[in-house]
C-alpha cells in the first residue's frame, strides 16, 4: 500500500485541516528534531500529549492528534532522505505510537506494515536502522501480533537482528513475552548522532553519561553489526543480556562487556534505573544530604550493588571532576556495606583494565585507569586507609609492568601516580610513610631508564611536585635490576603467562626486548576475542611487532632465543575451537609474480576449495559464496595494513640506507639496494599486521553469507558452516595476506623514491660537475669513531654488504625464495595509480606548513597574546597532524577547522590581523583543493557541508560566506538549496537577513566576485520574491528595494517556475561544471559526434541537413540497441552530459586549431578559422534539428526546454573556461556557436516562428548571464552578438507588442554598467577604445532605426551612464518619435508652450522610484501634499549623501529619481489646477521649493549632479521636457549666488560643445537663457573671465541663433 492511499484505511486522516492546526501539528514536530537549547520535547512527552489529544473532548486536540499523524504517515516515503540523528527520533516516535496503541484497526496495519518493509531492506541500510528503532520501541507489544512475528523471522537477514529482538520475535510467535525480559541494547548511526547531541547539549552543566544514553533513548551502548558466531565474549554485562560490543561503543566498553556475569547483581526495575541516574545528575554539594535520602528512599537494601556497580562503572570512571563530590556522598551516606561494595567494583574494574589488551591507541582505557587510580587512593589513601597487598600490590605492579614493556608501563605508571597523589590529604600516608616513598623509589629508579617515555618521567616529576618532594632527594635501589625478583613475581597484568621473557635476557625497556614479544604467530591462549573484537587486535599486533626469518643474515639470533621462539610456538593453542588461529608459521605458497595486485579480481584464480568439505557437497551453491567473502575481506584491511606498513618500514629502511650508502656516489646501486630492504621490511611488516586480522574477518564473512543463504538452518548445518568457514579461512588465509603485502610492496617502491630523491639528485649534480659525491659528515664520523673493521670506505659499498641487500630480495616474507635478485620493485606493467598521490600531499601540506609559519612570525609581538593569533597556531598544528597522517579523515578535520575558524572571525580584531587570519584559513583550504591533493569536487562539497551544517551562530558569517564563494570554495548549487530551504519562507529572520546580504553583496554590488551570475543563486532569489510577495507589508526591512533592484535585473528574463525554461537554463550552467561521467561516455559522445559532422559534410546531407539527420539518428538508435545500453538522447541527465561533452570537444578542438597559428604564424588565418567551423557549424545544426524536432510537432514546451538546457550548458562551459584560462581565453568557438544557433533559430520556417519569442528570451537571458561583467573576456563577442542586424531586428521591429524591448533595453543597461569604471577615468585604454566606438554605433543605429525604443528607456540608460560621458548620453536624450516633426529651436520668437505637443507626457518604461527607500518616499510624498514633516528639506541633503568620499559622496540613482518623480508630480499638480507650466505657475510650490533647497544646500558636486537629472528631461517636445527647461532657468534667475549660475551655464553648455546631435530641448533652454534680456546672462562675470572663455560663448550663440542676432543679444539690443 502506498502512503497515499492512507485516506481509504484511515478516514479521519482524511479531513481537510485548517493552516492553524497543520502549523500547531508541524510546531510539535520542529520540537522533537530541536538541537538544545532551543525549546525541545522528548520522545515520550510527545506521545504522552498524543494519548491525552487523542482521547481529548477538546475538537481542536483530536484534530491536531489526526494532523500529526497522518503528517507521520505521509513522511513515510521521505523517510531515507532523513538525517540520520533525524530518523532515529521519527523511528522512536513512530515505534512509540504502536507501542502506546494510539492506531487501531486499518492504520495499526499500515504502520506495522511500514516496519516490516523497513527491516526487510538492506541490512545496515537506513530504513533497516529506522525498522530496529522502531521495533525495540514496541517489542513489549510483539506478543499480541504472533502472525506478524513470523513474517519477522521469516525476513533473510533475520539472524543480524539484535539479540533481544530476535528473542522477543521467537517467542512472539507462540504469543509470550521472552521468559527474562532483557534491556533493549541497539546502537545506529542515528542514535549515536542523537547521543553525541545530547552529549554536546549537557556539556556545560555537567560531563554527559557514556552509558546514559538508555534513560533518553531506548538504545544503549552495545550494537550487533559484528556477526555473534565471530564473537565468544569474556562475559555478560549485568545492565544488558549477552550482546556483542562494538569497536565503535563508548569508551567504558572494556569494563561493560568484562563485568563478571557468574555474580548475578540483582537489577532494579527500569523506573528506578532512571531514578538513580536523575539523582546522580542532579547531585550538588548543596543539595547533598537531600539526594542521600532521596537514595535511601528509593533503592532497596537488595538493588545497592547495582548502585556501587553503576556509581564506579558510570560516573567514576569517566567524571573525575566528581570524585570528590561522589566521596563526600558515600560519607553522608553513612553505609559502611555500601563503602565496601564501592571499594570491591573499584578494585574489580581496575583489575579488568590492567589484565586488558593494552593496545597502542586504546587511549580510552588508559584515561579508565588514571580515574579508576585517582578514586581509588581519594576513598582509601585520603580517608587514612590502607590498600591492601591481597587486593593491589602497587610496587610489584610497577615491577612488572617494568619487565613486560612500554606499553604496560604506559597504563601503570600514571594509574600509580593517581594513586598515590592522594596521600597527601592522608595523615598516615603522606610521606614520609615506608610505603608510600618505597613505592616513589621505585619510581624515581623507573625515571632514571634512558629508554622511558618523557610522558612518564613527566608523570612521575609532577607526582613529586604535588607531593613535595625533590625526585633527586629520592633514594632509587636496584629492584629494577634485581633477575630473582623479577622472575618470581605475581602476574598483575595480561601478558601471556608463559611469554614472560626470563630477566636475565631482558636489558631493561630496549627494542631488543619487542622483537618478538608479539610475534605474528603468537596468539594468547587466554585471550578472548569478546574484549575489543578484531580492531583491538590489529592495534596490539602493531606495538613493535617484528620479522623472524632464520635465513636472513640480519636475523641470526642466539640459541636461547631460537629455543624461545620454538618453545613459544610449539605451546601456543587456539583460544576456542572456532576462533581461527595458526599455530605454526605457515609455509609460503606462493612466488612474488603470481598474484596479480591490480584488482580483487586478481585473487580469483588462486582461491582454494576443497572439495571435501561436508557443507558444499549438501550445499554446491555455496561456493559462490566464497570468493566474495575474501575479497571484503582484503577490501576491508588492505588500506590501513599498506598505509601502516609502509610508514613503519619507510623510517627504518631510509635511515639504514642512508647511512650505509653515504659514501656510495652510485645512485643506481643506492635506489636498488633501498627498493631491496624497502620490500623485504614492508612486507614483513604487512604479513605479521594482517594475517590473524584475515583468518577472523575471511571467517565471519563467510559464516554470515552461508547463514543468510541457508535461512533457517538447522543445528547440524551450522556446525558444518562453521567448520566450513573455519577451514576455507585458514585454506586461504595466506593468499590473501600475499595479495595485501605484494600490494604495499608495490606502493612502497616509489614512496622510497620519493624519500631519496634529494640523495639521488645530489649524486648526479656531483657527477655532473665531474666530482665524485661523498658527504663529508659521515666521512669524518666514520674516521675518527668506528674500527678498520666496520668502517665505511669512500666509493661503492662493500660486496658482503651488498650480500645483505640481495638475501632481503630474495627472502620477501610471505612468498617462495627468488633467485631474481636483479628484479626491481615495479614488477607490474604499469605504476600503480596512487603511487604519487601521498607524496604531493606532503609537499603541499610542507609548502602550506612554510607559508603558516612566515605569517605567523610576521605578527607583532603586541599580538602574540590574541585569541585569532592562538587560532592561526592552532591552525598550524591541525595541519601538522593531517601531514602526518595523510589521510582523508585528517583532511577532513582540518578542513571543518579551516571553515568554522573563517566563520568564527568578527571583524572586530586588529584589521591587519584579521586579514591575515582570513588569508591563512583561505590558503589551508586551496591547498586541500589543490589538484594534486584532493581536489575542487571534493573539497567544495566538504566545505559547503560544513557552511550547512554548522552552529547558527557561525552559518551567518556573510564576509567569511562571501570570501569563500568568491574564492571558488563553495559548490553553489548546493548552498542555493540550503539558503533557500533555511529561510523557512520567511520564518527564519536571520536566514532571510543573511540571504538579503548574501544576494546584495553577489549580484547587486557586483564587486569582484565575477563568476557567481544569478543561475548560482536561483532558487534563493525565488524564496525571496515569494517572501516579498507573501509579507503583505510586513516584509523584512529591504527586502522590497532589494527584490525591485533584482528584478530591474532580471525580471526582463521572463518565468522562474521551477521546469520552466529558465529553470533548465539554469540547470544546464550547474551541471556544466561536473564531471562525474559514466564510464565511457566520453568515448561515446566523441564517436557520436564525429560521425555527425561527417555526415554533415557530405553530399548527401540534404537541404537544411535533415537526411544526415535522419540517418544520424537511426545509427543512434542502432548503436544502442547493440549495447544494450539506455540511448544517449533517451535521458535528460544524459542530454545534458552529451551537449556538456559536444561542447567542450568543439572548444578544444578550436583551440588546438589556434595554438597551431602560434606555432605557425605563416598559416593562413582564414583556413584556421575554417577548421574551427568545420566542427562548430556541424554541432550547431546539430542543435537547430533537435531543437526543431523534439517533442510533437505542435508541443513548443519540449522544445523550449531543451533549448535553453542546451544555451546553459554552453554559458556554462564557457564561465567555466573563461575562469581556468583567464588572459587565455578564447571568444571564437562560443561567438561562433551562438550566432550561427542565432541564424539557425531565426530562419523563416513554420515551426520556428511559433516559437521565436521564446527562442529570443533564451538568447536575452543567455546574453545577460555572460554580461561583460560577469566575463569580461568574452565583451568583443558578447557587444557584436547583442547588436547582431537579425537580432536587434527581432527583438525590437518583428516581436509583436514591443515584447522584446525590455529584455533588449536589459542588455544595454549590462553594457553600460561595465563601461561606467573606465569612463569615468577620461584616459582610456586601447581595448576599452574600440569597445566605446562599438557602443557609439549601437546608439546611433538604434537611434536611428529604433528612436521611441531609445525614448521609452532614457531614464535607465542615462542612471547607468557615468555624468561625464556627455556624447554618450546626447546620443539617447537627442532620439525623438518619427512621427513627430520637431520644431526648429533656432525659430525666432518660437513659442514653446503653444505646441500641440507640448502638454503630452511621456512614456517613461522604468520604474525609477524603486530605488527610493520606503519612509523616504513617505516623507516625500507627505511633503508635497503638506509640506510637513519640517525636516523633510533639511533633512534631504543627509538622505542623498552616501560618504565623504569626493566624487562619490551622493546617491546619483536617488537623486535622478527624486528630481523626475518630484517633476512627474508637479506636472500633475498644475495640471489639476487647470494651468500649463510655465515661469509663472511653476514657482512657490512644494515642488520647486525641494529644487530650490537642492540648488542652495547642496555642495558643487552633489548640485552638478541634481542639475545634470534636469537636464537629462530636456528631450523633444513634451510636457516633461517644457517643465524642466522651466525649472532651469527659474533656478538660474532665482539663484542667490552666481556660482549656482555658472553651474547651471556649465551643464548646458557642456552638452552643446560636442559633436551633434544635440537634444531639442536643451537647445532651446539655453537660446532663451542668452536670448531673454530677464536672465542678464551676459552680465555675469563668469562670462567674461578668460578671453577663450568669452570666445567660446560668442561661438556657441552664433551657432544657436545666427550670427547677427547673436551679436545684438551680446550687446544687449536683442529682442525678449
Amino acid at each position: 500500500m502506498k502512503p497515499s492511499d492512507l485516506s481509504q484505511v484511515w478516514p479521519e486522516a482524511n479531513q481537510h485541516f485548517s493552516k492553524e492546526i497543520d502549523d500547531e501539528a508541524n510546531s510539535y514536530f520542529q520540537r522533537i528534531y530541536n538541537h538544545p537549547p532551543h525549546p525541545t520535547m522528548s520522545v515520550d512527552e510527545v506521545l504522552e500529549m498524543l494519548q491525552r489529544f487523542k482521547d481529548s473532548n477538546i475538537k481542536r486536540e483530536r484534530e491536531v492528534f489526526n494532523c500529526m499523524l497522518r503528517n507521520l504517515f505521509e513522511e513515510y516515503r521521505f523517510f531515507p532522505q532523513y538525517p540520520d540523528k533525524e530518523l532515529h527520533i521519527t523511528a522512536c516516535l513512530f515505534g512509540g505510537i504502536i507501542e502506546k496503541g494510539l492506531v487501531t484497526y486499518m492504520a495499526l496495519g499500515l504502520a506495522l506494515r511500514y516496519v516490516l518493509e523497513a527491516l526487510r531492506k538492506p541490512f545496515t541500510s537506513k530504513m533497516y536502522y529506522f525498522g530496529i528503532a522502531a521495533l525495540d520501541r514496541f517489542k513489549n507489544r510483539l506478543k499480541d501480533y504472533p502472525q506478524y512475528c513470523q513474517h519477522l523471522a521469516s525476513i533473510s537477514h533475520f539472524i543480524q537482528f539484535p539479540h533481544h529482538l530476535q528473542e522477543y520475535i521467537e517467542y512472539g510467535q507462540q504469543s509470550r513475552d521472552p521468559p527474562v525480559k532483557m534491556q533493549g541494547s541497539i546502537t545506529t548511526p542515528g542514535s549515536i548522532a542523537l547521543a553525541q547531541a545530547q552529549a554536546q547539549a549537557q556539556a556545560p552543566a555537567k560531563t554527559p553519561l557514556a552509558g546514559q544514553v538508555s534513560t533518553i533513548v531506548t538504545t544503549a551502548t552495545t550494537t550487533t553489526t559484528v556477526a555473534k558466531t565471530a564473537i565468544t565474549p569474556v562475559g555478560r554485562v549485568s545492565f544488558k543480556k549477552d550482546v556483542p560490543p562494538s569497536i565503535n561503543t563508548t569508551n567504558i566498553d572494556t569494563l561493560l562487556v568484562a563485568t563478571d556475569q557468574t555474580e548475578r547483581i540483582v537489577e532494579p526495575p527500569e523506573n528506578v534505573q532512571e531514578k538513580i541516574a536523575f539523582i546522580f545528575n542532579n547531585l550538588s554539594q548543596s543539595n547533598m544530604t537531600q539526594k542521600v535520602e532521596e537514595l535511601k528512599e528509593t533503592v532497596k537494601e537488595e538493588f545497592m550493588p547495582w548502585v556501587s556497580q553503576y556509581l564506579v562503572m558510570k560516573r567514576v570512571s569517566i567524571e573525575p571532576n566528581f570524585h570528590s563530590l561522589y566521596s563526600n556522598f558515600l560519607d553522608t551516606l553513612k553505609n559502611p556495606e555500601f563503602n565496601k561494595m564501592v571499594l570491591n567494583e573499584t578494585y574489580r574494574n581496575i583489575k579488568v583494565l590492567l589484565t586488558s589488551d593494552k593496545a597502542a591507541a586504546n587511549f580510552s582505557d588508559r584515561s579508565l585507569l588514571k580515574n579508576l587510580g585517582h578514586w581509588l587512593g581519594m576513598i582509601t589513601l585520603a580517608k587514612n586507609k590502607p590498600i591492601l597487598h591481597t587486593d593491589l600490590d602497587v610496587k610489584s605492579l610497577l615491577l612488572e609492568a617494568y619487565v613486560k614493556g612500554q606499553q604496560e608501563l604506559l597504563y601503570v605508571v600514571p594509574f600509580v601516580a593517581k594513586v598515590l597523589e592522594s596521600s597527601v590529604r592522608s595523615v598516615v600516608f603522606r610521606p614520609p610513610n615506608p610505603w608510600t616513598m618505597a613505592i616513589m623509589n621505585v619510581l624515581a629508579e623507573l625515571h632514571q631508564e634512558h629508554d622511558l617515555k618523557l610522558n612518564l618521567k613527566f608523570e612521575i616529576e609532577v607526582l613529586c611536585k604535588n607531593l613535595a618532594l625533590d625526585i633527586n632527594e629520592l633514594k632509587p635501589g636496584n629492584l629494577l635490576k634485581d633477575k630473582d625478583r623479577l622472575k618470581n613475581l605475581d602476574e598483575q597484568l595480561s601478558a601471556p603467562k608463559k611469554d614472560v621473557k626470563q630477566p636475565e635476557e631482558l636489558p631493561p625497556i630496549s627494542t631488543t626486548m619487542l622483537l618478538y614479544k608479539f610475534s605474528p604467530y603468537n596468539t594468547h591462549p587466554n585471550r578472548s576475542e569478546g574484549a575489543l573484537g578484531l580492531t583491538s587486535w590489529f592495534h596490539g599486533s602493531l606495538c613493535g611487532s617484528w620479522i623472524y626469518n632464520p635465513n636472513s643474515p640480519l636475523y641470526k639470533t642466539s640459541d636461547s632465543a631460537e629455543a624461545e621462539l620454538a618453545v613459544r610456538a610449539a605451546s601456543t593453542t587456539p583460544a576456542t575451537s572456532t576462533t581461527c588461529t595458526a599455530t605454526v608459521p605457515p609455509q609460503p605458497q606462493y612466488s612474488y609474480h603470481d598474484i596479480n595486485v591490480y584488482s580483487l579480481g586478481g585473487l580469483a584464480p588462486h582461491i582454494t576449495l576443497n572439495p571435501t568439505i561436508p557443507l558444499f557437497q549438501t550445499h554446491p551453491q555455496l561456493k559462490q559464496c566464497v570468493r566474495q567473502a575474501i575479497e571484503r575481506a582484503v577490501q576491508e584491511l588492505v588500506h590501513p595494513v599498506v598505509d601502516r606498513s609502509i610508514k613503519i618500514a619507510m623510517t627504518t629502511c631510509e635511515q639504514i640506507v642512508r647511512k650505509d650508502f653515504a659514501l656510495d656516489s652510485e645512485e643506481s646501486r643506492m635506489r636498488v639496494a633501498a627498493h631491496h630492504m624497502m620490500r623485504n621490511l614492508t612486507a614483513g611488516m604487512a604479513m605479521i599486521t594482517c594475517r590473524e586480522p584475515l583468518l577472523m574477518s575471511i571467517a565471519t564473512n563467510l559464516k554470515n553469507s552461508f547463514a543468510t543463504a541457508l535461512r533457517a538452518a538447522s543445528p547440524q548445518q551450522r556446525e558444518m558452516m562453521e567448520q566450513a568457514a573455519a577451514q576455507l579461512a585458514q585454506d586461504n588465509c595466506e593468499l590473501a595476506c600475499c595479495f595485501i603485502q605484494k600490494t604495499a610492496v608495490e606502493k612502497a617502491g616509489p614512496e622510497m623514491d620519493k624519500r631519496l630523491a634529494t640523495e639521488f639528485e645530489l649524486r648526479k649534480h656531483a657527477r655532473q660537475e665531474g666530482r665524485r659525491y661523498c658527504d663529508p659528515v659521515v666521512l669524518t664520523y666514520q674516521a675518527e669513531r668506528m674500527p678498520e673493521q666496520i668502517r665505511l670506505k669512500v666509493g661503492g659499498v662493500d660486496p658482503k654488504q651488498l650480500a645483505v641487500y640481495e638475501e632481503f630480495a630474495r627472502n620477501v616474507p610471505g612468498f617462495l625464495p627468488t633467485n631474481d635478485s636483479t628484479q626491481p620493485t615495479g614488477i607490474l606493467a604499469q605504476p600503480m595509480k596512487q603511487a604519487w598521490a601521498t607524496d604531493d600531499v606532503a609537499q603541499i601540506y610542507d609548502k602550506c606548513m612554510t607559508e603558516l609559519e612566515q605569517h605567523l612570525q610576521s605578527i607583532p609581538h603586541t599580538l602574540a597574546m590574541n585569541p585569532q593569533t592562538q587560532a592561526l597556531r592552532s591552525l598550524l598544528e591541525a595541519v601538522v597532524v593531517a601531514r602526518n597522517s595523510r589521510d582523508a579523515i585528517a583532511a577532513l578535520g582540518l578542513l571543518q577547522k579551516a571553515v568554522e575558524g573563517l566563520l568564527d572571525a568578527t571583524s572586530g580584531a586588529d584589521a591587519d590581523l584579521l586579514l591575515r587570519y582570513r588569508e591563512c584559513h583561505l590558503l589551508v583550504l586551496k591547498a586541500l583543493q589543490d589538484g594534486r591533493a584532493y581536489g575542487s569536487p571534493w573539497c567544495n562539497k566538504q566545505i559547503t557541508r560544513c557552511l550547512i551544517e554548522c552552529r547558527d551562530e557561525y552559518k551567518y558569517n556573510v564576509e567569511a560566506v562571501e570570501l569563500l564563494i568568491r574564492n571558488h570554495l563553495v559548490n553553489m548549487q548546493q548552498y542555493d538549496l540550503h539558503l533557500a530551504q533555511s529561510m523557512e519562507n520567511g520564518l527564519n529572520y536571520m536566514a532571510v537577513a543573511f540571504a538579503m546580504q548574501l544576494v546584495k553583496i553577489l549580484l547587486v554590488d557586483e564587486r569582484t566576485v565575477a563568476h557567481i551570475t544569478e543561475a548560482d543563486l536561483f532558487h534563493t532569489i525565488e524564496t525571496l520574491m515569494r517572501i516579498n510577495a507573501h509579507s503583505r507589508g510586513n516584509a523584512p526591512e529591504g527586502l522590497p528595494q532589494l527584490m525591485e533592484v533584482v528584478r530591474s535585473n532580471y525580471e526582463a528574463m521572463i518565468d522562474r517556475a521551477h521546469g520552466g525554461p529558465n529553470f533548465m537554463m539554469h540547470s544546464g550552467i550547474s551541471q556544466a561544471s561536473e564531471y562525474d561521467d559514466p564510464p565511457g561516455l566520453r568515448e561515446k559522445a566523441e564517436y557520436l559526434l564525429r560521425e555527425w559532422v561527417n555526415l554533415y559534410h557530405s553530399a548527401a546531407a540534404g537541404r537544411d541537413s535533415t537526411k544526415a539527420f535522419s540517418a544520424f539518428v537511426g545509427q543512434v538508435e542502432l548503436g544502442e540497441r547493440e549495447m544494450h545500453q539506455q540511448g544517449i538522447l533517451k535521458t535528460d541527465d544524459l542530454i545534458t552530459r552529451f551537449f556538456r561533452l559536444c561542447t567542450e570537444m568543439c572548444v578544444e578542438i578550436s583551440y588546438r586549431a589556434q595554438a597551431e597559428q602560434q606555432h605557425n604564424p605563416a598559416a593562413n588565418p582564414t583556413m584556421i578559422r575554417a577548421k574551427c567551423y568545420h566542427n562548430l557549424d556541424a554541432f550547431v545544426r546539430l542543435i537547430a534539428l533537435l531543437v526543431k524536432h523534439s517533442g510533437e510537432a505542435t508541443n513548443t514546451v519540449t522544445k523550449i526546454n531543451l533549448l535553453n538546457k542546451v544555451l546553459g550548458i554552453v554559458v556554462g562551459v564557457l564561465l567555466q573556461d573563461h575562469d581556468v584560462r583567464q588572459s587565455e581565453f578564447q571568444q571564437l568557438p562560443y561567438h561562433r556557436i551562438f550566432i550561427m544557433l542565432l541564424l539557425e533559430l531565426n530562419a523563416p520556417e513554420h515551426v520556428l516562428e511559433t516559437i521565436n519569442f521564446q527562442t529570443l528570451t533564451a538568447f536575452c537571458n543567455t546574453f545577460h548571464i555572460l554580461r561583460p561583467t560577469k566575463a569580461p573576456g568574452f565583451v568583443y563577442a558578447w557587444l557584436e552578438l547583442i547588436s547582431h542586424r537579425i537580432f536587434i531586428a527581432r527583438m525590437l521591429a518583428h516581436t509583436p507588442q514591443q515584447k522584446g524591448w525590455p529584455m533588449y533595453a536589459q542588455l544595454l543597461i549590462d553594457l553600460f554598467k561595465y563601461l561606467a569604471p573606465f569612463l569615468r577615468n577620461v584616459e582610456l585604454a586601447k581595448p576599452m577604445q574600440i569597445l566605446y566606438k562599438g557602443t557609439l554605433r549601437v546608439l546611433l543605429v538604434l537611434l536611428h532605426d529604433f528612436p521611441e525604443f531609445l525614448c521609452d528607456y532614457h531614464y535607465g540608460f542615462c542612471d547607468v551612464i557615468p555624468p561625464n560621458c556627455i556624447q554618450l548620453r546626447n546620443l539617447i536624450l537627442s532620439a525623438f518619435p518619427r512621427n513627430m516633426r520637431l520644431p526648429d529651436p533656432f525659430t525666432p520668437n518660437l513659442k514653446v508652450d503653444m505646441l500641440s505637443e507640448i502638454n503630452i507626457a511621456p512614456r517613461i518604461l522604468t520604474n525609477f522610484t524603486g530605488v527610493m527607500p520606503p519612509q523616504f518616499k513617505k516623507d516625500l510624498d507627505s511633503y508635497l501634499k503638506t509640506r510637513s514633516p519640517v525636516t523633510f528639506l533639511s533633512d534631504l541633503r543627509s538622505n542623498l549623501q552616501v560618504s565623504n568620499e569626493p566624487g562619490n559622496r551622493y546617491n546619483i540613482q536617488l537623486i535622478n529619481a527624486l528630481v523626475l518623480y518630484v517633476g512627474t508630480q508637479a506636472i500633475a499638480h498644475i495640471h489639476n489646477k487647470g494651468s500649463t507650466p510655465s515661469m509663472s505657475t511653476i514657482t512657490h510650490s512644494a515642488h520647486m521649493d525641494i529644487f530650490q533647497n537642492l540648488a542652495v544646500d547642496l555642495d558643487t558636486e552633489g548640485r552638478y549632479l541634481f542639475l545634470n537629472a534636469i537636464a537629462n528631461q530636456l528631450r523633444y517636445p513634451n510636457s516633461h521636457t517644457h517643465y524642466f527647461s522651466c525649472t532651469m532657468l527659474y533656478l538660474f534667475a532665482e539663484a542667490n549666488t552666481e556660482a549656482i549660475q555658472e553651474q547651471i551655464t556649465r551643464v548646458l553648455l557642456e552638452r552643446l560643445i560636442v559633436n551633434r546631435p544635440h537634444p531639442w530641448g536643451l537647445l532651446i533652454t539655453f537660446i532663451e537663457l542668452i536670448k531673454n534680456p530677464a536672465f542678464k546672462f551676459w552680465n555675469h562675470e563668469f562670462v567674461h573671465c578668460a578671453p577663450e572663455i568669452e570666445k567660446l560663448f560668442q561661438s556657441v550663440a552664433q551657432c544657436c541663433m545666427g550670427q547677427k542676432q547673436a551679436q545684438q543679444v551680446m550687446e544687449g539690443t536683442g529682442a525678449s
